[in-house]
């Protein structure tokens, strides 16, 4: 079971002006566990590197991230890592949501496989989860 998490706002693309799904849309919850020596390497990936480079994308790529928000854990779970939510609300059907894909776009190739080493070091392989949800009319 995930720890308690913990809403961080990231200044630049802001989380602020974000619009939760209506009814019936669809709403997209991604688990990354992350190794416990590896937390300040991912969040500085996450909030010095991935959401700033939102910046050097297009307005609708822009979008994807203005419409996801990102917890934080405020514990381990119980196998010790600990899990960061992504929660993309709603999805943007059709757009591109792949970290490497972005990443390029933002830095070119070099540097972007560069900065998606930073993340694939800290998560755990192979092990995040993820949610494909609706919106529920209440």
């Amino acid at each position: 079971m995930l720890g308690f998490i913990t809403l961080i706002f990231v200044p630049g693309i802001s989380q602020t002006s974000h619009m939760a799904a209506k009814p019936n849309e669809t709403v997209w919850v991604v688990a990354y566990p992350v190794k416990a020596s590896k937390r300040a390497q991912y969040e500085r990936f996450v909030h010095e590197i991935f959401w700033p480079g939102a910046k050097k994308l297009s307005v609708a790529e822009q979008k994807i991230f203005k419409q996801t928000r990102i917890l934080h854990p405020t514990k381990a779970d119980a196998d010790g890592y600990y899990s960061y939510l992504f929660i993309m609300d709603p999805v943007i059907k059709g757009a591109d949501y792949d970290i490497a894909s972005l990443l390029t776009k933002m830095y070119g190739e070099p540097k972007g496989k560069e900065y998606f080493k930073l993340f694939t070091d800290a998560v755990k392989p192979n092990s995040y989860k993820e949610y494909i949800v609706t919106q529920s009319k209440d």
